[in-house]
C-alpha cells in the first residue's frame, strides 16, 4: 500500500477501490491505524455465570448504591485481582506480529480459565472480550486481524466479570522498539493515573482525581481526552459516581468510604479531541496523534484508596523497570 500511495497523485482515484479521489479517501490515514477484519464472538461454557446482557446485548437499569456493602466489596475485590491477572497473561503476549485477535483469545482462555465472564462480550453489542487500542486509537478499539508492529504502542483494557460483579483494569504495553517520545507518553499517563489515584480521600469532591491528573498532563504539553471518563462498578459494569480526568466544578460528588469506581486517564501527545470510526465503539485522536491510558478499580477507605486490580506480584504504583511495557 505505501509504495502505491508514493506514486499515486492527488486527484487521482484511491488506490483502495473506493472510487473517491485519494486526496479525499487515504491519503490522510498513511501511517494510522485502520480497521481490520473482526471474528466471531468467543463461545463461553454454560457453566460461567454471565451477566443479564450476555445473551440480549443490554444491560438491565438498575440503581446501584455508590456505597458498597462489605459483601459486595470482597467480591469486587476478588473480580479485580482475576482481571488484574487476565491483563497480565495477556500483555505478555505483545509482540510484533502477533494480531489483536490473538491478545483477544488469550485473555477469553484466561477469564475462562479462572471462571469468570468477559465482561466487554456483548455489553451493548460489543463483540470481543477485551479493548486493544493501538496508537492514536483512545479507547474500544475492537481486536482484529491487524498485526501489531515493531514500534507500535497499545493499551489492552480487560473487564471480569465473578460472582456477580465487575473488576476493570488496564495498561500500555509497548511493541518492539518505541521512539522515545511514545515511551514519555506512556510514562506521564502512568504517572497521571497514580496522581488521581493519590487524590482519592473521603469527604473530598471527585473533582480533585481530575484536577491532579489535568496538572500533570498540562505540565508536560500533553491533552486529557474529555468524552471517556471513569466510572462506579460493582454488580454493575458502568454506574455512579462519574469521574472526570480533568477539572470540573461539576463534579462535585464528595467520596465516602465503600465506594468504589476506576481512574482511567486518556491522555494524548496531542489534541484531546476526538473521532469516532464507523463501527461506533473505536475512538481515535482528530489529529491522529497518539494517545495512552492507564486504569485501576479503586476502593475509597478511611485512608484513601485501595486499588482492587493490582498487578500480580509487583507492589501497586511502583514504576516498572524501563522498557517493560507493563505498569
Amino acid at each position: 500500500m505505501t509504495d502505491v500511495a508514493a506514486r499515486i497523485k492527488a486527484n487521482d482515484p484511491c488506490w483502495c477501490g473506493s472510487g473517491r479521489k485519494y486526496k479525499r479517501c487515504h491519503r490522510g490515514l498513511l501511517g494510522r491505524v485502520l480497521p481490520g477484519r473482526v471474528g466471531p464472538p468467543r463461545p463461553v461454557p454454560p457453566d460461567i455465570a454471565r451477566p443479564d446482557y450476555a445473551s440480549t446485548g443490554e444491560p438491565a437499569a438498575r440503581d446501584e448504591p455508590m456505597v458498597k456493602s462489605p459483601e459486595v466489596v470482597c467480591r469486587v475485590r476478588r473480580a479485580g485481582l482475576v482481571a488484574a491477572e487476565v491483563l497480565a497473561l495477556t500483555g505478555a503476549a505483545v509482540a510484533p506480529g502477533v494480531t489483536t485477535d490473538e491478545l483477544d483469545a488469550v485473555a477469553h482462555a484466561a477469564y475462562l480459565e479462572r471462571g469468570a465472564y468477559p465482561s466487554t462480550l456483548n455489553y451493548h453489542g460489543y463483540p470481543k472480550s477485551i479493548c486493544t487500542s493501538v496508537n492514536e486509537v483512545i479507547c474500544h478499539g475492537i481486536p482484529d486481524d491487524r498485526p501489531l508492529a515493531d514500534g507500535d504502542i497499545v493499551n489492552i483494557d480487560v473487564t471480569a466479570y465473578l460472582d456477580g460483579v465487575h473488576g476493570d483494569c488496564s495498561a500500555m504495553f509497548l511493541v518492539g522498539e518505541v521512539d522515545e517520545e511514545s515511551c514519555r507518553l506512556v510514562e506521564v499517563t502512568r504517572e497521571c493515573r497514580d496522581r488521581g489515584i493519590a487524590a482519592v480521600a473521603p469527604g473530598r469532591p471527585v473533582s480533585d482525581i481530575g484536577a491532579a491528573i489535568e496538572g500533570h498532563a498540562r505540565a508536560h504539553g500533553y491533552g486529557v481526552v474529555r468524552a471517556f471518563i471513569g466510572h462506579g462498578i460493582g454488580e454493575t459494569f458502568h454506574t455512579r459516581p462519574s469521574i472526570p480526568h480533568y477539572y470540573t466544578p461539576e463534579a462535585a460528588t464528595v467520596m465516602e468510604p465503600g465506594m468504589i469506581f476506576t481512574v482511567e486517564p486518556m491522555i494524548t501527545l496531542g489534541s484531546w479531541r476526538e473521532k469516532m470510526w464507523d463501527n461506533g465503539w473505536t475512538a481515535v485522536t482528530a489529529d491522529g496523534r497518539r494517545s495512552a491510558q492507564f486504569e485501576h478499580t479503586l476502593l475509597v477507605t478511611e485512608a484513601g484508596a485501595e486499588v482492587l486490580t493490582p498487578e500480580p506480584g509487583r507492589p501497586e504504583l511502583r514504576p516498572p523497570a524501563r522498557g517493560s511495557g507493563l505498569r
